[in-house]
C-alpha cells in the first residue's frame, strides 16, 4: 500500500515515514542537547532530522541552480522559497542554532503535508467527474459472451455512433445515445449537479456517465467515446487546469521582485550594521578583525538575517492563490457548472451585462398549444381532428406540439402529403383536402380568413378542410423552469439582462415580458449578436449566454460564454463555462460563487502581505527569533490554505 488515510486524507506512506523518523530524531536531539559534555552529540540526528524533513525543499533549491531546458540559468527561477528556506537553516547549523535548524523544516514539512490533504480535498470533487468516463461497454454482436445472449464486451472507444449498447441496473452509461428499449430511472447528478433521478424511456436522450438506476436499458449511440459529454468534461477540466488567472500571473510576477529584495535586505542586515557599529568606535568584540562566523556582533546580526529569511517565504501566496482557484472550480463543477479555466472564473467577476439567447436558452426550444380559436361555427374537435390528420406525418415541432396536445384518433394514413416550403402541408385525406400552414398557405388557395388580432404574441396554425375555414392553433415556445429567476437574481447583483434572439419581435417581447427583460433586440443574424454584443463590452464585462451553432462566434466574442449543455457541440467548444445542468440558475449562480472565490482568493493575499510585513519589521529590530519565524511562515500559509478550501462548498455569496 503506497497511500494512507489520515482524517479522511490521502497522504504518501513514504512522506508520513520520513516525517515520523524527522519528529524522532529532532526529539532525541533535544534531549541530547541538555547533556553539556555531549556537546557535539546532539549535532548527529538533528542533522538528520533536517535532510529527512528538508530533502525535497532542497533538492527544489539545488535543481533551481541548473539551467532549465533550452534556457539559460534565471536569477527569478533561483531566488523562490525553496532558497529561502535552505539558505536559512544552513546558516542556522552554522551559528549554532542546531534545534531551531531541524524544527524549521519539521514544521514546514507539517505545512506541505496539510496544503497536500487540502489539494486532494479540493481534488476529490473533480476527480469524481473525471471518474465518470467509463472505460467499457456492452455491444450486440455476432460474437456472443459467455452467457449466451448476444451481447459482448469491448472498450468504449472502439464503440462507433449506430451501435446497441446494454445498460443493466447500476451500471453507468458508456455513450451518449437514444434510448431504444427499457425504461429505467437514471442518476445524471455527477454530470448535472441535480440530484433527482431523471426518468427514462425509448426516444429519451441519455448522456454517457449517468447511471441506470432501476432499469435495463438499450441505448442506440449517437456519439464516438471522445465526443461524449463525459470525454467533454475530462477536456474541460484538464484544461481548466492550464488556464492561470491574472492574481496568479501576478503572484509568479510578484515572487521575482520580492525574493531577491528580501534576499538583498537580508544580506544588507547582516553585514552592515557590524561594520557601521565598528566604525563607531564600539568595543573590540563588534570589530571587523573578528572572523564572521565567530564573531559575536556579526553572528547576532546574521541571525537577524536568517530569522527574517524564513519570514519571508511566500509560501501562502504561492500556494494559497492557485489552491483558491482550483477549489473554486471544483466547487462550481460539483453543481454542474464546468469552468474551462482560472481566467474565465476571475473574469466572472467583473460581469456588468448578461446577454441572452431565447429559445434552448430561457425557453425550451419545445413548443406546446396555447389556445384553440374556431372560426364561427366551428368546434373546437373539429379543428383539432383535421389538424391531427394533417400534422401527424410530419416531424417539425409545431407538429410535435399538436400531436401530444391531442388525444384525437387520426384515423387512416393520408394518401398524400405535399409540403410547401415557407408555408405548411397540404394532405389528402379519403379524397378531402386538408390545409394546415400559415395564412399565405391558405390565401394562395383562395381560402378567406376572417381578421385576427395583430402582435401575435404566439405562432398560428391555419387549418382548412376542402374550402372551409375551421380555425387556427396558437402554439408557443414553452420557458425553462428557472428562467425568471434567473433574470431575478441577475438584477438584484446590478447586472443588466438583455435579450438578442432572431425570433420575431413580437415572439421576443411576449417572452421578455413573462421573464421581467426590458431591452431585447430581435430578429437579429449572427452576425447581428455579434455586433450587438460589441457594443455591451464597452460598457463593461459582458457574457453571452447560448447554446446553438450560430451562437458560436458571439461565444466566443465576449467576455465570457456561457453554453447550456445541452446545447450544439460547436457552441460548447467556443463557450468559457458550461451548465450542465441545462438550469438557467446556475449563471447567478455561477457569478456569486466566482466572486466568493475572488474574495477568499484577494483576502488571502491581503491577510499574507500584511502578516509578513509585521513580523519581517520585527525581524529586523531583532525582535523576533527563529521560532517566531516559524510560526510566522507556517502559520500564515496554513491559515491561507484552510481559508482557501471555503471556496468549494458553501453557500454562494457568503
Amino acid at each position: 500500500m503506497q497511500e494512507i488515510r489520515i482524517f479522511g486524507y490521502t497522504l504518501p506512506r513514504k512522506r508520513m515515514a520520513a516525517f515520523a523518523a524527522a519528529v524522532a530524531l529532532w526529539l532525541l536531539g533535544i534531549i541530547l542537547t541538555r547533556f553539556a559534555e555531549l556537546r557535539l552529540l546532539p549535532l548527529i540526528p538533528l542533522l538528520c532530522s533536517w535532510l529527512l524533513a528538508g530533502l525535497p525543499v532542497l533538492k527544489n533549491a539545488a535543481g533551481n541552480f541548473l539551467p532549465r531546458k533550452g534556457k539559460g540559468l534565471a536569477l527569478g527561477n533561483v531566488l523562490d522559497e525553496n532558497f529561502l528556506m535552505s539558505i536559512a537553516t544552513i546558516g542556522a547549523f552554522a551559528i549554532g542554532e542546531w534545534e531551531e535548524a531541524a524544527g524549521v523544516m519539521i514544521f514546514y514539512m507539517i505545512g506541505e503535508l496539510i496544503q497536500e490533504a487540502a489539494i486532494d480535498k479540493s481534488r476529490s470533487s473533480i476527480d469524481a467527474l473525471l471518474a465518470v468516463k467509463p472505460d467499457k461497454a456492452r455491444v450486440f454482436g455476432t460474437e456472443t459472451s459467455a452467457e449466451g445472449d448476444g451481447w459482448k464486451e469491448i472498450p468504449a472507444a472502439d464503440v462507433i455512433p449506430g451501435s446497441l449498447v446494454l445498460v443493466r441496473p447500476g451500471e453507468r452509461i458508456p455513450l451518449d445515445g437514444i434510448v431504444t428499449g427499457g425504461e429505467a430511472s437514471v442518476d445524471a447528478s455527477m454530470l448535472t449537479g441535480e440530484s433527482r433521478p431523471v426518468p427514462c424511456r425509448p426516444g429519451s436522450e441519455v448522456f454517457s456517465g449517468t447511471v441506470s438506476l432501476d432499469g435495463v436499458l438499450q441505448i442506440k449511440t449517437t456519439k464516438s467515446a471522445g465526443e461524449s459529454s463525459a470525454a467533454r468534461i475530462v477536456q474541460m477540466v484538464e484544461s481548466a487546469k492550464e488556464a492561470k488567472a491574472k492574481p496568479e500571473r501576478f503572484i509568479t510576477a510578484f515572487a521575482r521582485i520580492y525574493t531577491p529584495l528580501v534576499v538583498g535586505g537580508a544580506v544588507l542586515i547582516a553585514f552592515i550594521p557590524p561594520l557601521l557599529l565598528s566604525n563607531a568606535g564600539l568595543p573590540a568584540g563588534y570589530s571587523i578583525g573578528y572572523s564572521i562566523g565567530y564573531s559575536i556582533g556579526y553572528s547576532r546580526w546574521i541571525h537577524r538575517a536568517l530569522v527574517l529569511l524564513v519570514i519571508s517565504c511566500p509560501c501562502a501566496l504561492v500556494v494559497s492563490v492557485p489552491l483558491g482557484y482550483f477549489a473554486g472550480i471544483g466547487g462550481m463543477s460539483r453543481r454542474g457548472i464546468m469552468v474551462k479555466g482560472a481566467v474565465h472564473l476571475d473574469s466572472l467577476c467583473k460581469v456588468k451585462n448578461v446577454a441572452f439567447d431565447k429559445t434552448g436558452t430561457l425557453t425550451k426550444g419545445t413548443f406546446s398549444v396555447t389556445a384553440l380559436e374556431p372560426a364561427p361555427g366551428e368546434s373546437k374537435e373539429t379543428l383539432l381532428e383535421a389538424a391531427v390528420l394533417a400534422e401527424r406525418e410530419s416531424n417539425h415541432p409545431i407538429a410535435r406540439a399538436i400531436l401530444q396536445y391531442s388525444s384525437w384518433p387520426a384515423g387512416g394514413p393520408p394518401s398524400s402529403v405535399t409540403e410547401i416550403a415557407g408555408q405548411g402541408l397540404e394532405v389528402s385525406h379519403e379524397g378531402e383536402r386538408i390545409l394546415a400552414g400559415n395564412q399565405r398557405l391558405l390565401e394562395s388557395r383562395l381560402i378567406k380568413i376572417p381578421p385576427s388580432p395583430l402582435n401575435e404574441t404566439n405562432t398560428p396554425v391555419y387549418i382548412a378542410r376542402g374550402s372551409r375555414y375551421l380555425g387556427r392553433i396558437l402554439t408557443g415556445d414553452n420557458l425553462k423552469e428557472g428562467s425568471a429567476d434567473a433574470v431575478k437574481r441577475l438584477g438584484g447583483m446590478g447586472i443588466q439582462c438583455t435579450m438578442l434572439t432572431g425570433d420575431t419581435q413580437s415572439s421576443a417581447m411576449e417572452a421578455a415580458s413573462r421573464l421581467g427583460i426590458s431591452s431585447v433586440q430581435a430578429e437579429l443574424l449572427p452576425e447581428d449578436k455579434l455586433r450587438e454584443v460589441e457594443k455591451m463590452t464597452l460598457s463593461g464585462a459582458t457574457v453571452f449566454v447560448g447554446d446553438g451553432i450560430n451562437d458560436a462566434p458571439v461565444l466566443a466574442r465576449s467576455n465570457v460564454g456561457i453554453a447550456m449543455g445541452s446545447g450544439a457541440d460547436a457552441a460548447v467548444e467556443a463557450a468559457d463555462v458550461i451548465i450542465m445542468t441545462d438550469d438557467p440558475r446556475r449563471i447567478p449562480e455561477a457569478i456569486e460563487r466566482a466572486r466568493k472565490t475572488r474574495r477568499i482568493i484577494m483576502g488571502n493575499v491581503i491577510f499574507a502581505l500584511g502578516a509578513k510585513g509585521i513580523f519581517i519589521a520585527l525581524a529586523a529590530l531583532g525582535m523576533a527569533n527563529m521560532w517566531i519565524a516559524l510560526i510566522a511562515d507556517v502559520g500564515v500559509a496554513l491559515a491561507a490554505i484552510l481559508n482557501s478550501t471555503r471556496a468549494l462548498g458553501g453557500k454562494p455569496g457568503h
